[in-house]
């Protein structure tokens, strides 16, 4: 199992579908996960530190975890199969563990919320994993990159990730 981070929320070019990039915490490795419109624009909030008036789902069940004395400890990419991402939540209560099943996109909302550590398990990286191979990548071309990025997220909105019922 390898602790991620968060590189990003960006688009699939080709069917407009949305897409989480993992990064691992050691090494130069990411892992792509095709997501909801609607999860990528809670990931996307959370972000870019956006409000809303009231709690969206995600910051509803990060609320209700808290007040009932739970915390989610760890959010964790299980496995692939059939082309499907599988996640797990790990929340502690009361001094247990508990594993809950979810959605990949949903568990990275809640860990954003609840500043918890998104791990993926080592054969989910090997099987989807991406890994650029080449010359080394420097620190400045990594902050480069980001910076780029991060410039993407300044100016997107979660209503670019909304899905018109037109659209096919």
């Amino acid at each position: 199992m390898q602790e991620m981070q968060i590189y990003g929320v960006s688009f699939d070019l080709v069917g407009k579908q949305p897409i989480v990039l993992l990064k691992t915490s050691e090494g130069n490795k990411f892992l792509p996960i095709w997501i909801g419109h609607p999860e990528a624009a809670a990931i996307l909030m959370k972000l870019q530190s956006a409000t809303t008036p009231r709690p969206m789902t995600h910051d509803l069940v990060t609320d209700m975890l808290e007040q009932l004395g739970a915390q989610v400890t760890r959010i964790t990419v299980t496995e692939l199969r059939e082309n499907t991402f599988y996640a797990q939540i790990t929340v502690q209560l009361d001094g247990s563990e508990i594993e809950i099943d979810s959605r990949p996109s949903d568990a990275i909302a809640l860990a954003i919320r609840a500043e918890a550590p998104i791990f993926a398990a080592d054969e989910v990286i090997e099987e989807s994993g991406i890994e650029f191979e080449g010359e080394e990548v420097t620190e400045e071309e990594i902050e480069s990159k980001v910076s780029e990025f991060k410039q993407f997220l300044e100016q997107v909105t979660p209503d670019e990730f909304a899905v018109d019922p037109d659209d096919d």
